[in-house]
């Protein structure tokens, strides 16, 4: 088994609020789960209302397909012209770390 993590570090364009934040930050996310059924969540920068950290997490049985999924995951984020993707950080665990 292997388990994957994607943090996406993302700089929102004209937002002036939290309010605003959510109402761009929550598509995103659902779309992420819709699309490639991960888990995903708004996890930093929860008080900026203009910067967003975004987790993914997915499980598979093998490694290829795990960066497949995260890749495809960052490919959808850095392709939205509301957001401007900063960073991406992936991590992958998988029997030999133990």
């Amino acid at each position: 088994m292997y388990v994957g993590a994607l943090e996406l570090d993302i700089l929102l364009g004209d937002v002036h609020s939290l309010k605003q934040k959510r109402s761009v930050v929550k598509p995103v996310v659902a779309e992420l789960r819709r699309k490639f059924e991960v888990s995903v969540a708004e996890a930093g920068h929860l008080d900026l209302h203009r910067r967003a950290l975004i987790g993914v997490a997915a499980v598979a049985p093998d490694a290829s397909h795990v960066r497949e999924l995260l890749d495809a995951c960052e490919r959808l984020v850095a392709g939205r012209p509301e957001l401007q993707l900063l960073s991406a950080r992936h991590r992958l665990v998988g029997p030999e770390d133990d």
